[in-house]
């Protein structure tokens, strides 16, 4: 006879095989971004696009600009990507620019939302991507190695337009400052090149005509001179290339970028593009202690010049001027 202690064994097997025989539980789905669509929501292919960089210094849109962006994309679809904000650029596009068969924008809400298979379809579709202006601490945190990053990347690769304006602009260099500690100041920086808030980055996004290239925005309006010599600084002492130089731009200007990595300068307030380039070590590179750099070069490039982006070449550039930093400050010098 079993002991008590083994009579409910048949039962317990029985209930432990009914459990094995259940499907499992499905896995909880990836939190989809909010989205806009404004045109045709079938896929546009257009029969040729061809590759281009946008590069906006946000505080206002270029149309000259947009344009030329839309003509890369063979008019076919613009998807917006950003984390904040809203569909402000589906109207701007798709009714006062036309020429674009559809903008849709996805708007990512939390680092789940960009692992949606359905957004990331959007993009992989895309004739023209643009990344909108906002926080570029979220693109870099919620994007930068993960399944977004990877889709503007193969966008790249694939021969299609690639844009930014503001934040988005802020992230498209090789080397980036990803305002993981909020913005920085130009005097907060010369004071001190290694404030916590002077963070730094790369390995984001790969436009071979931004080789060795930081991009800023509001360049000239907010005084950020200083705050990218100091950068330029910190890169080189991390091992950057000598090649390496920053692109400022202003407002209401945009810098758009031929496949052979020539650009041209569009603007709406007679804004400009500014080539800075440090060849000279610093003198002075030490935490708590004021920067102390010379020879800083910059140079400014306007609707009537052209910069060959690869040579570090501009051609009939709207001026030239050599600056230093020291004291906490940078001034003019005499070149």
């Amino acid at each position: 006879m079993l002991s008590p202690m083994a009579r409910p064994a048949p039962l317990l097997a029985l209930a432990l095989a009914c459990a094995l025989a259940l499907p499992a539980p499905p896995l909880a789905a990836a939190p989809a971004p909010a989205s806009w669509l404004t045109g045709n929501p079938a896929d546009a292919r257009p029969a040729r696009t061809r590759p281009g960089l946008f590069l906006a210094g946000g505080g206002g849109d270029v149309e000259a600009a947009w344009r030329w962006f839309i003509g890369c994309a063979g008019g076919g679809d613009i998807v917006i990507l950003r984390a904040s904000g809203a569909d402000g650029y589906n109207d701007y596009l798709h009714r006062r620019i036309g020429g674009v068969d559809s903008v849709e924008t996805l708007l990512f809400r939390s680092p789940e939302e960009a692992r949606d298979p359905a957004a990331l379809e959007v993009i992989a579709r895309a004739e023209g991507l643009f990344l909108a202006g906002g926080d570029q601490a979220r693109y870099v945190a919620w994007w930068k190695d993960g399944p977004v990053g990877a889709a503007i990347n193969a966008h790249l690769r694939a021969g299609k337009p690639l844009g930014g304006s503001s934040a988005g602009l802020a992230v498209l260099g090789e080397y980036h400052f990803p305002a993981l500690r909020d913005t920085v100041t130009s005097a907060t920086a010369l004071r001190d090149p290694f404030a916590p808030a002077v963070t730094l980055g790369s390995g984001f996004i790969a436009a071979p005509a931004l080789a060795g290239i930081l991009t800023d925005s509001h360049f000239a309006a907010r005084q950020r001179l200083g705050r990218l010599v100091v950068f330029l600084a910190r890169l080189r002492a991390d091992g950057a290339p000598a090649s390496l130089a920053g692109l400022g731009i202003d407002e209401a200007t945009a810098l758009c970028v031929e496949p052979d990595g020539t650009g041209e300068v569009f603007t709406e307030k007679e804004g400009r593009v500014w080539l800075v380039e440090a060849p000279e070590p610093p003198r002075t590179l030490a935490p708590g202690r004021p920067l102390e750099q010379t020879g800083v070069r910059v140079t400014g490039i306007g609707p009537g010049s052209r910069l060959d982006l690869p040579a570090r070449r501009v051609t009939g550039p709207a001026l030239r001027q050599v600056f230093a930093a020291s004291g906490g400050r940078i001034t003019e010098t005499p070149p």
